[in-house]
């Protein structure tokens, strides 16, 4: 579903994300992980066609995200990490223009707005204005605007970063059902709790470097038997930046 060829992005000589080749298999929810600043951000917004790569691509469904933005995002629902909306439009009329600007009727684009306003208990804010929504219905109004469509491709940049538990608890629970129906997601976050419980394989960018990259258990037991993700993580980083400069990051290293 997801293939990065050698994508790069540089500023002058600071290097965002150095080359990245990875491969994401259709219905793999995948945790792209890093600290603040590793180059996860950048990375999703050259997904999404926002940024133009320095070199090489990155393709979703075969379609290359830069030069075939369009034809890519028909395919894929985007929650950024703090979503943005018109201050004085209502919850309703942005999920319903929403689905009007993805093709659906007016009546349909209505019909999917009140299922997912229902579905994510926004029922008593429907008619309230974006700029009186709390951080947690934001995240919830915009992940309903990136599944209106009923995308098969989910990408995610930090979905419940700063929310409180019960808002965090209704995004997961949310994106839980969108993995069981089959769709591919792809997350970027530092929350490691919220990979180790929902992700199925893992990439650890670090210096905008992919420097790791398995299932949780691979990149668990290629530190210690036995240890935790979040061990794993520090330590691979730690071994990273105490090491600099140093090739990448190997699981078949750890394992030798």
């Amino acid at each position: 579903m997801i293939e990065f060829r050698g994508l790069a992005k540089n500023y002058g000589n600071f290097h965002a994300v150095k080359p990245l080749t990875l491969s994401v298999a259709r219905g793999e929810v995948f945790g792209f992980l890093g600290p603040n600043g590793a180059g996860k951000t950048t990375t999703i917004r050259m997904m999404m066609g926002i940024l133009a790569p320095s070199r090489g691509q990155v393709c979703i469904d075969g379609f290359d995200c830069h030069s075939h933005n369009a034809e890519v995002k028909r395919r894929i629902g985007y929650l950024p990490d703090n979503p943005i909306f018109y201050n004085y439009l209502r919850g309703r009329e942005i999920l319903q223009f929403v689905g009007e600007m993805h093709g659906f009727s007016r009546s349909e684009a209505a019909a999917r707005a009140d299922q997912l306003l229902h579905e994510f208990e926004l029922d008593d804010a429907t008619d309230e204005y974006a700029v009186n929504y709390s951080l947690g219905m934001k995240k919830k109004l915009g992940l309903a605007c990136a599944l209106i469509h009923d995308p098969q491709l989910l990408i995610l940049d930090e979905p419940i970063k700063g929310l409180d538990p019960s808002s965090a608890r209704d995004i997961r629970e949310r994106l839980l059902k969108s993995a069981a129906q089959g769709k591919t997601i792809f997350v970027s976050t530092h929350l490691l709790d919220m990979a180790e419980h929902f992700c199925s394989r893992v990439g650890i960018i670090h210096h905008g470097e992919l420097i790791a990259t398995g299932s949780l258990q691979e990149i668990k037991d290629s530190v210690s038997s036995g240890g935790s993700l979040e061990q794993a993580f520090l330590k691979i980083t730690d071994e990273v930046d105490q090491s600099a400069p140093m090739p990448a990051y190997s699981l078949a290293r750890a394992a030798a």
